[in-house]
């Protein structure tokens, strides 16, 4: 079970920001500005819980990846977030999940603990494993429901074939409209992905409209009014800007 979403960041003072900007809010923050409680990918952090109790951390980054950057009206660009570092999860059997990563996924260990990186042509993140409590966690609110690789579409059909061919159950490949997925578990049961890069959501309306409003994939159309019912309305940053 994944416990901790860890984000890039490219200063202290971005940690400075946002633990100004959490606590404004009434959620409580930890700080070091060192990497010395595990937190990976480079040195200062800052943790805190979200409303459903999920931990983030967010993590000033010595990687060389391109930044993924959103656009806020209330965060300034050197302090927004700058994409996906890595994720912490629970194991009894590191060495199985271990396995897995190295043999089958082709990851490489980071450091002495039991952290292992997967890179791409452009960007790379790694997955972590802590002592699992003895409670076994469960599906719910507050829970990562899964951890997800990015691939071609050329790829693809490749990384089903191979994990099938080594006795992995997985499913068949999977079109979500805007992109094919396969899954399996890991053998401390975290589920994974691999998701290729196509079509994208640009299928449905030009990048510019994209958060202007609830986009659906054809086969949930019937169901719009339903859906939309369900949804907890959330502000456009954007659109208040202009």
């Amino acid at each position: 079970m994944v416990h901790r979403v860890v984000w890039r960041v490219g200063s202290g003072a971005t940690l400075d920001f946002w633990a100004t900007r959490l606590e404004a809010e009434g959620i409580e923050t930890t700080r070091s500005d060192d990497d010395d409680d595990g937190g990976g990918g480079g040195v200062g952090w800052l943790r805190f819980a979200d409303l459903e109790g999920l931990s983030h951390e967010l993590v000033v980054s010595d990687s060389e990846d391109p930044v993924l950057i959103a656009e806020h009206p209330e965060v300034p660009a050197e302090h927004a977030l700058q994409g996906f570092e890595g994720v912490r999860a629970y194991s009894f059997d590191p060495a199985g999940s271990a396995a897995m990563l190295e043999q089958l996924m082709g990851a490489s260990r980071v450091g002495d603990e039991d952290r292992w990186e997967l890179r791409g042509s452009r960007r790379g993140g790694w997955i972590a494993f802590d002592p699992a409590p003895p409670a076994r966690g469960r599906q719910s609110a507050g829970v990562v429901h899964h951890v997800a690789f990015g691939t071609t579409q050329t790829e693809h059909p490749r990384w089903q074939q191979h994990l099938a061919g080594a006795g992995v159950p997985v499913t068949p490949v999977i079109d979500r409209h805007y992109f094919h997925s396969i899954y399996f578990r890991e053998p401390n049961g975290v589920l994974y992905e691999i998701a290729d890069d196509g079509p994208g959501f640009a299928v449905d309306v030009p990048e510019e409209q994209f958060g202007a409003q609830v986009i659906l994939p054809p086969k949930f159309e019937p169901d719009r009014e339903r859906i939309e019912q369900a949804l907890t309305p959330l502000p456009d940053p954007r659109a208040s800007a202009r």
